[in-house]
């Protein structure tokens, strides 16, 4: 009997630290951990500050959301050493949206709840970005995304969202103006992905084109993940435009390419920057030749400082830059140089949510890898760029042709 009851002892014992352990604290899977404090974290001995990166990591267009984690990971580390010197740990927590609207507010509600986050660096999307900054907006969250470009994000005059890049009622009519006179276009056809970002760089790009004289021949929308585009197609080919415009990203826009040039249509393709991606070269193969697209990212390559970037960040990752890696970089930049602000115009102290808000919407001159920036009253970047290339061959990126500034 003896016996029994030491090894019913030890069993309850062995029983209740496995459940101790299951319930501790900490980030799991890449999820921010429970709030430790309303001034941050202290885990480890030292005051943590954490900044969240929210873009799709999984999906079909993981390339572009990682391209962003990726770049704001590398900017983040270069900083910790000055921060450490400021007293504070520096942390990244990733986290991804998988370019659905509804992870997005969910993840958003966890940024909230930790407030240890200072600052996210996102989304992709913009029909992410929208719903998702209404939570940030409510937490006091400092939000700057990399690359959502719907006017809609910042025309709500919300105080925590920021953007570097430029937006939609730029990037069309810039696209608009090279199409009708660069390319001559007279008659265009429009396809838009029914998107938040796809329809609204669409209609930018339909309404700056007929004012300045082409005829929209045809305006179509189709679904994100279809796979088949016969039917659109028949109607490009049955209208024989000079240019087909797509509104959209390079899963579908890719396939668009491959499957137009197929059924022997030659005509240039044109797009925004959600076709600025080597996986659409992958897609397309070598049908990508004579295709278009205006980006608000710059080629880094084209940089001394940016070779020296995509240098580090192939070492580091194991990975060529994609579009948004310097964006991705330089919001963190961005953010960064706001929290440091904010700590010492704390005196040194732990900045709170708003102070780190503030901030980020009072910078005005700050230099980074690809871009300056400088924020509006809406948050908008006032030195924000549109840039045009071409593919002219399989290979990414493409050609720069062309540069519009704001």
């Amino acid at each position: 009997m003896m016996k029994k009851r030491l090894y019913l002892a030890a069993s309850l014992v062995l029983s209740l630290g496995m459940v101790l352990s299951a319930c501790g604290g900490g980030s799991q899977g890449g999820q921010p951990s429970s709030p430790s404090s309303p001034n941050g974290s202290t885990e480890g001995g030292g005051t943590t500050i954490k900044i969240a990166t929210a873009s799709p990591l999984s999906g079909s267009v993981a390339t572009l959301g990682d391209a962003i984690k990726l770049g704001a990971q590398l900017k983040l580390e270069e900083n910790q050493s000055k921060f450490e010197q400021l007293g504070y740990k520096l942390e990244l927590v990733p986290l991804d949206d998988q370019a659905d609207p509804k992870k997005g507010v969910a993840n958003a509600q966890l940024v909230g709840a930790d407030t240890a986050i200072l600052g996210v660096i996102g989304h992709l999307n913009s029909g992410v970005s929208i719903p998702s900054s209404e939570t940030y907006e409510k937490y006091n969250v400092a939000m700057i995304t990399p690359a959502s470009t719907a006017t809609d994000l910042t025309d709500r005059n919300l105080k925590a969202v920021n953007r570097i890049v430029a937006r939609d009622d730029f990037q069309g009519p810039a696209g608009a103006d090279f199409a009708v006179n660069e390319l001559n276009a007279k008659k265009i056809f429009v396809i838009q992905d029914k998107t938040a970002y796809g329809q609204g760089l669409a209609d930018a790009f339909k309404g700056a084109a007929e004012s300045l004289g082409a005829e929209i021949v045809g305006y179509e929308g189709i679904t994100v993940g279809e796979k088949d585009f016969n039917g659109v197609l028949n109607q490009v080919l049955a209208k024989k435009p000079d240019v087909i415009y797509f509104g959209g990203l390079y899963g579908e826009g890719g396939l668009l390419i491959k499957q137009a040039r197929e059924k022997g249509i030659s005509v240039p393709f044109m797009g925004g920057d959600g076709i600025d991606s080597s996986t659409l070269v992958e897609i397309a193969g070598d049908k990508v030749a004579n295709t278009y697209y205006t980006s608000v990212a710059a080629d880094v390559s084209k940089i001394e400082a940016g070779k020296q970037f995509a240098e580090n960040y192939n070492a580091k990752f194991g990975k060529n830059v994609e579009s948004y890696s310097a964006y991705g970089y330089d919001a963190m930049g961005v953010m960064l140089n706001a929290v440091e602000s904010a700590i010492k115009a704390n005196g040194g102290k732990m900045p709170t949510r708003e102070q780190v808000r503030d901030a980020v919407r009072a910078t005005q001159d700050y230099q980074g890898l690809v871009t300056k920036v400088g924020f509006d009253s809406k948050g908008d970047n006032n030195f924000a760029t549109v840039y045009i290339f071409k593919f002219e061959q399989q290979a990414y990126p493409g050609t720069q042709v062309g540069e519009v500034r704001k």
